[in-house]
């Protein structure tokens, strides 16, 4: 559980930081390939995400355990015939009779956020179908982990070796696995580990993401880089 001052914390910035829409899209680009047509979301924030991945789908059910931000979830999407909304925290606890209803998952920068990531998933791959694909994004490197990582709740940012052991160890089948956003990295190390500072929506963040991120975004269409801000796990649920 997240103390108040971090739940606050992390709504601030996920309302400060949707202005960052060339990122938010290059992130729903990568995901939803592997969702089909009834996934589910875990830690849903305000949205934003939920509401470009829903489009198109049959159904899409957005999760969130932080009451304050279950309540805009749920008023927000209260007339959606496509999002359903549920108050969920991971690791989600075992119901007896619960089925495998979901095509798929997705845990986007919330995994770094849970003291046991791989009971995390294990509950996470319990809620979909044999064959779907559980997808997660989490921030990368643990020499990057900044004041603002521990002021939001991280106990821990992954490499690509530590995603796959959490993956395996859930009992997911890996199918893809790479560093993201190789730029944000060092703009990361530079702002937040060595100057100690909080992302916050500014004309510098804007800028960046219409320029910075659109190129990187492009650039890594074509090339895996060898380190990355974020790392994209996807596995597979076995039969």
């Amino acid at each position: 559980m997240h103390t108040q001052a971090e739940s606050r914390l992390q709504s601030e910035v996920l309302e400060d930081l949707r202005g960052a829409r060339h990122y938010r899209r290059w992130l729903v680009r990568l995901v939803s390939p592997y969702l089909g047509e009834d996934p589910i979301e875990f830690g849903s924030g305000i949205g934003d995400y939920a509401a470009e991945l829903a489009v198109g789908r049959r159904r899409f059910t957005a999760t969130e355990p932080d009451p304050d931000r279950y309540a805009a979830l749920a008023a927000r999407f209260a007339d959606d015939p496509v999002v359903q909304v549920r108050q969920l925290e991971l690791p989600v606890p075992e119901v007896e009779g619960q089925t495998k209803e979901h095509t798929g998952a997705v845990l986007l920068n919330v995994l770094e956020h849970i003291a046991d990531d791989v009971a995390a998933l294990r509950s996470v791959a319990g809620m979909v179908r044999p064959g779907g694909a559980v997808v997660v994004f989490v921030p990368a490197f643990p020499g990057a982990m900044s004041r603002f990582d521990r002021l939001i709740g991280h106990y821990r940012r992954y490499t690509r070796a530590s995603l796959t052991d959490a993956m395996t160890a859930a009992g997911l089948t890996i199918e893809r696995l790479h560093y993201v956003n190789s730029v944000g990295l060092i703009s990361w190390f530079l702002l937040m580990r060595c100057c100690r500072m909080i992302p916050r929506d500014t004309l510098a963040l804007r800028t960046y993401d219409a320029t910075v991120i659109r190129s990187v975004a492009w650039a890594e269409q074509r090339f895996r880089p060898p380190f990355g801000q974020s790392v994209l796990g996807v596995g597979r649920v076995q039969g």
